[in-house]
């Protein structure tokens, strides 16, 4: 995701107005939103892969098809996924022994997020090294930072991704000066995109700008405009955070 770019997060949300999940979209529909969302000015593509039952999974016979589908349908711009620990009900071991199985995967994804708030940080990110992919360190608070500085694997990773999750705007804000302060001062100049959730999404958007970051925006970060209207598809969210980054 080029600096100043907005990349999409094409994490299926369920049914506006409420209502049961019908199973997850298949990799041609994941790949059609992905292609749209690039068309808007996305630089790079963020996606959840599901299961039948709707749920995220780090299984390989969904994730490898997903990022196939897309890196088909949309060559060049990078690929990443996440590796949320709540994918395999908690478990790093679990999670270990997925992701290790995307060795036999045809296509990875360029990258994926790691959490260091989450148990497990320098195995995982040691796991998807040897597979070639790179890792993003996902970056919740100041104390994932200095932990991240800390790190064995803190050259290796890629990029750092700065996420301010279910925080009031003005703390939200705060603690991005902070943590982006920390990694500056510690020279780090991987690609670091900031982007905040729910309320904070759009003040934290641009506050990136202001701080010449990279940022995010998609369907997993926010469900409405700056206005607070309703929006349903990632194309039209990039499209806005572009109109406010140029």
């Amino acid at each position: 995701m080029a600096r100043s770019q907005s990349g999409p997060s094409l994490s299926e949300r369920p049914p506006l107005g409420g209502g049961p999940r019908r199973g997850a979209p298949c990799p041609r529909q994941v790949a059609a939103a992905a292609r749209a969302a690039l068309a808007a000015g996305a630089s790079g593509v963020h996606l959840h892969p599901r299961g039948g039952d709707g749920q995220e999974t780090l299984d390989v016979a969904r994730v490898g098809p997903a990022v196939r589908a897309v890196r088909r349908a949309c060559p060049g711009p990078p690929i990443g996924v996440s590796t949320g620990l709540w994918m395999c009900g908690k478990d790093a071991a679990a999670r270990q022994t997925a992701v290790r199985r995307w060795a036999v995967a045809g296509d990875r994804p360029d990258f994926a997020s790691v959490n260091l708030s989450e148990p497990g940080f320098e195995g995982m990110a040691e796991t998807l090294g040897t597979l070639g992919i790179g890792v993003e360190a996902g970056v919740w608070s100041e104390r994932d930072a200095a932990d991240l500085l800390d790190s064995t694997h803190m050259t290796s990773c890629t990029r750092v991704l700065v996420e301010l999750l279910n925080l009031p705007v003005p703390q939200a804000l705060h603690i991005a000066d902070r943590i982006v302060d920390q990694l500056r001062r510690a020279g780090r100049t991987v690609p670091t995109p900031l982007h905040g959730e729910d309320v904070s999404t759009w003040p934290v958007l641009d506050k990136a700008t202001v701080m010449g970051l990279e940022t995010r925006i998609g369907l997993e970060d926010t469900l409405t405009d700056p206005s607070g209207n309703v929006v349903t598809d990632n194309g039209t969210l990039v499209r806005i955070a572009l109109s406010r980054v140029t």
